[in-house]
């Protein structure tokens, strides 16, 4: 490692040359990159949800529709309408009254169940097929084209207009969370370091590596939306501590020596050290995620494990070549760090560590509680502003038909007319049902099959499957709407054992089954992951075990606080908080163990090597936690998307409950446990060799009792 510091302090030149010509591509792989924002078909393929959607769109050629709801307009001016929409793009059919009936024939002429479905009053319903899924870029080009055509007397609800919206809102944020978190990084930057111009360098060199793990996307094919918003503001709050420890090291070797190129060299060796341990943590956090069947966890997992490794070889190689090359102008715009030392905060903290640690059980069975019954929230439209063109629309929908969303039965065409239509009656008494629609069942109702258009038929019905449209009264990721497509999917497997049931309701409903599994898979292998880190890295049975306690009871508190401020949180977050907060934040309480031992072993007492291992650690605790504070808090305060908003909110808390909870908290436990610790603990072989030495004889033979031993130990 030393030979590899000595040549990138020699090559830094070409270094940052090379770190400059990268970004070209890089940002172009970006641009090039597809953003996914629909999250129901991160779904695994193997549900009936998604195997129904495939079919559609491989036998029918559509997977998506939209409804378009028209006000106050007579019947040949939204039969005029009706004509202009059928010409866009990708628009596969149109269905309206005058798809199975003449303008000249009167509508209460028609069935109760087609009229309600695109009559109210003044209002009249459109549905509008596309020819393919709903967060394809045809489907949402389609929509754009439509809403060109449409007045404000329109109104176009659906997945596919919700997920327009999103596209839009999220692509004009997106920057500026990106110099949010810049913004109020640099002023935590500026009051902590001890230079002007640091922050920004620091900035620099987790840009470039910002920009290659952006670029580098493009080989996974598509990111989500969420990973898109996050990644940038994430990477650059869990990486930031590798610059500060640079720097640091840097400062240490030029009070040995005049030579700043040597002492970077040596700065870059013990940074990379000590990187090392800190990123395998944060690594090991992220790659939990992969582990969620709901695979939006695997999009931001390799993202930002990607983004943790790239942050850690920009550290050590693009950061120590800007920090030379500025070298000069970084001494002209030193100044004190405007953040106080951290003096006798040890001392403090252990003469209350029994108060802390009363506080400290004292906050679990509130936390245990709040956390249980947080309330989540899955349906996708409630994280976005009720004033976006799409939540209006549905909301309009709602209150003029009593209708929230549609189901898409998926049936063997082979059914008998008779089955059908038994299946058809039966369908109407589930509750919350408003009508169900069919080629069947609308030759059923005395209209000609002749009237029925062809194009109108190839979209319902084909030689393998027929599709029924339900229309369901009750909302997307309610109790309701839930135990309504069970009550379908129960009634048409009676009819058909192979019959899917496909559409928003019924794949949130399968989100929420999959988010349940995945948070407990989740928590379990990341917590398993960092506990056997810990135990590699100490040689410790009992540190394992107390310093994941620490933060896990960090992070119960951080989603107990929703609960108690009468506020929900999106699925998501509920299911990567955790790890996320864990894998980041436990590198607090390692860094903090880290000294305790070192001091402990070293023969100081275990209240003097507790108080060194606070006094020393708290300021870059504090730092850290200020830095993913900085990096996230302004992007949970300004997002309008709830989603992004309510993720960068828990993970600013987490990361100051995580600080002070290894401040204070983590302490006191190593006064309590300190015996079991040395006990449970081994330290470094040639450290062994040496107190076995110098232990008196009797006590190499074993005549000293073992308390004696452990006191001079």
């Amino acid at each position: 490692m030393k030979k590899f510091s000595h040549l990138i302090v020699k090559l830094r030149i070409p270094i940052l040359i090379l770190a400059v010509a990268l970004l070209f591509p890089s940002a172009i792989m970006y641009s090039k990159t597809r953003v996914n924002y629909d999250m129901l078909t991160y779904l695994p393929k193997t549900i009936d949800t998604m195997k129904g959607q495939d079919i559609m769109v491989q036998d029918f050629g559509t997977g998506a529709f939209s409804m378009v709801m028209v006000e106050g307009m007579s019947d040949r001016q939204v039969a005029d309408l009706k004509a202009s929409i059928e010409k866009v793009d990708h628009v596969k059919d149109v269905v309206w009254y005058d798809s199975v009936a003449d303008l000249s024939i009167p509508k209460e002429m028609l069935p109760d169940d087609v009229y309600k479905a695109f009559n109210n009053g003044d209002a009249t319903m459109m549905f509008v097929v596309y020819d393919d899924t709903s967060s394809s870029d045809n489907a949402v080009q389609a929509v754009r084209d439509i809403r060109k055509i449409c007045n404000k007397q329109c109104f176009i609800s659906g997945m596919t207009p919700v997920i327009v919206d999103t596209q839009d809102l999220a692509d004009r944020e997106a920057p500026i969370y990106v110099m949010l978190a810049v913004l109020f990084s640099a002023i935590v930057l500026s009051l902590s370091m001890d230079s002007f111009l640091v922050p920004f360098i620091f900035l620099a060199s987790i840009g470039f590596a910002i920009v290659y793990n952006m670029g580098t996307n493009f080989f996974l094919g598509s990111i989500s939306y969420i990973t898109k918003a996050l990644a940038a503001v994430l990477q650059l709050g869990v990486t930031m501590d590798y610059s500060i420890f640079l720097w640091h090291s840097y400062e240490e070797e030029l009070e040995k020596t005049d030579d700043h190129k040597e002492a970077m060299a040596e700065a870059i060796t013990l940074t990379f050290q000590s990187v090392i341990g800190s990123s395998v943590t944060t690594i090991a956090g992220f790659i939990a995620l992969c582990f969620m069947s709901f695979t939006l966890g695997m999009d931001i997992g390799l993202v930002m494990s990607k983004g943790v490794l790239l942050g850690v070889i920009s550290c050590i190689t693009i950061l120590p070549s800007l920090i030379l090359v500025f070298d000069k102008a970084l001494k002209k715009t030193s100044h004190k760090a405007l953040i106080p030392e951290f003096h006798g905060i040890g001392h403090f903290v252990l003469k209350h560590y029994r108060l802390f640690l009363v506080l400290f059980l004292l906050t679990l069975i509130p936390s245990i509680y709040g956390n249980s019954h947080t309330k989540v929230y899955y349906n996708l439209d409630e994280s976005l502003p009720k004033n976006l063109e799409s939540i209006v629309a549905n909301t309009e929908v709602r209150d003029k038909f009593d209708m929230s969303t549609n189901h898409m039965l998926m049936l063997n065409s082979d059914i008998p007319d008779k089955e059908l239509k038994s299946l058809t009656a039966e369908l109407k008494k589930i509750d919350g049902v408003r009508y169900v629609l069919g080629v069947n069942t609308i030759k059923g109702t005395g209209i000609p099959e002749d009237m029925i258009p062809d194009s109108l038929k190839s979209s319902l019905v084909n030689d393998r499957w027929q599709i029924l449209i339900i229309g369901s009264e009750y909302k997307v990721a309610s109790d309701e709407v839930n135990a309504q497509c069970d009550a379908i999917n129960t009634l048409a497997k009676k009819y058909d054992s192979g019959a899917m049931l496909v559409g928003e309701a019924p794949g949130t409903k399968d989100l929420i089954t999959i988010s349940d599994h995945d948070f407990n898979t989740v928590s379990f292998v990341s917590i398993g992951v960092i506990f056997v880190i810990i135990l590699l890295v100490f040689r410790s049975l009992s540190l394992p075990f107390i310093l994941v306690a620490v933060i896990e009871t960090g992070i119960l508190v951080n989603m107990a606080v929703p609960y108690y401020m009468g506020t929900s949180v999106p699925f998501i977050a509920n299911i990567v908080i955790g790890t996320i907060q864990l894998g980041s934040t436990v590198d607090y309480a390692i860094l903090m163990t880290t000294r305790y031992l070192r001091e402990r072993q070293s023969g100081k007492t275990k209240y003097e090597a507790i108080r060194i291992a606070d006094l020393t650690s708290a300021k870059s605790i504090f730092v850290s936690a200020l830095s993913f504070f900085a990096a996230t808090f302004g992007v949970g305060l300004y997002s309008t998307i709830d989603m992004i908003s309510s993720l960068c909110t828990l993970m600013a808390r987490g990361a100051l409950i995580s600080m002070v909870a290894v401040i204070f908290v983590l302490p006191s436990f190593l006064m309590i446990f300190d015996r079991l610790i040395l006990m449970t603990t081994l330290s470094d072989s040639d450290r062994r060799k040496s107190i076995w030495k110098v232990l008196p004889e009797e006590a190499r033979k074993g005549s000293t009792s073992g308390r004696t031993v452990r006191a001079q130990i």
